[in-house]
């Protein structure tokens, strides 16, 4: 072998050894990153942190029977969060398999990372809207149908919101005057809250809690269905 080749294999084995290394880390990066995490470091979210989450009740938006549920599904969502779109049907296939014994309900809080999702915020009042218009139904409808069309990312054109209300069912120009006097801020504003205050800090976010408070695992990012399945069965054991 001639002394030019020679050196040119010791230079080739060491850079595929750091190509192969990069090319690994990147898709080890890639698969554990199932959130949109943008607002601060997670610090250690200890049981009472957990436990700081709002109650709920009758004023959320619940998927499933409120009075039969032992357990909540407790999701802080963004509407651009392509996580967050991922989950919401994982949440609704976990929905349709516990929702004929009413053990589980699913509880839809706003998490609207306007850092990286400006849009996030008017999109999760627009849902609001079609509540007040429609009640429980049109907003699970709502919230459904943005899913389905955006592009996530902060892709989805506002100018679409009243087009929505009008595929759902809704009447656009009270739709309108509702999105447009912006009646709802404040409230996606504290359901934002609600999620820092019980450690939340990226999207989805979500704490499964007992009925009574006393017990609540988390759940980070967009996990699949065996592992909310599996959280929803550790907190249905009794302690």
């Amino acid at each position: 072998m001639k002394p030019e080749t020679q050196e040119i294999n010791k230079l080739f084995i060491p850079l595929a050894i750091i190509i192969a290394g990069i090319i690994i880390a990147g898709a080890v990066i890639f698969a554990s990153r199932k959130s949109d995490d943008q607002i601060a470091p997670s610090p250690n979210t200890n049981t009472e942190t957990l436990k700081k989450i709002r109650p709920v009740s009758s004023n959320d938006h619940i998927l499933g029977n409120i009075k039969t549920a032992e357990v909540f599904l407790v999701e802080f969502s963004d509407l651009e969060c392509p996580f967050c779109k991922d989950f919401h049907e994982t949440l609704k296939q976990i929905i349709t398999e516990y929702g004929p014994n009413g053990k589980v309900a699913w509880v839809y809080r706003h998490f609207p990372l306007e850092s990286i999702h400006p849009k996030a915020a008017k999109e999760a009042e627009a849902t609001e809207c079609a509540s007040e218009l429609g009640g429980t139904i049109k907003f699970w409808e709502y919230a459904d149908r943005i899913f389905q069309i955006t592009p996530s990312n902060n892709g989805l054109d506002l100018s679409l919101l009243p087009l929505i209300a009008k595929d759902v069912g809704l009447d656009t120009d009270a739709f309108g005057t509702c999105l447009e006097d912006g009646r709802y801020a404040q409230k996606v504003k504290s359901d934002l809250e609600d999620a820092i205050n019980s450690g939340g800090r990226g999207t989805p976010h979500t704490i499964v809690i007992t009925k009574d408070g006393s017990r609540a695992l988390p759940i980070s990012g967009a996990q699949s269905v065996d592992v909310v399945r599996s959280t929803i069965e550790q907190l249905l054991k009794k302690p």
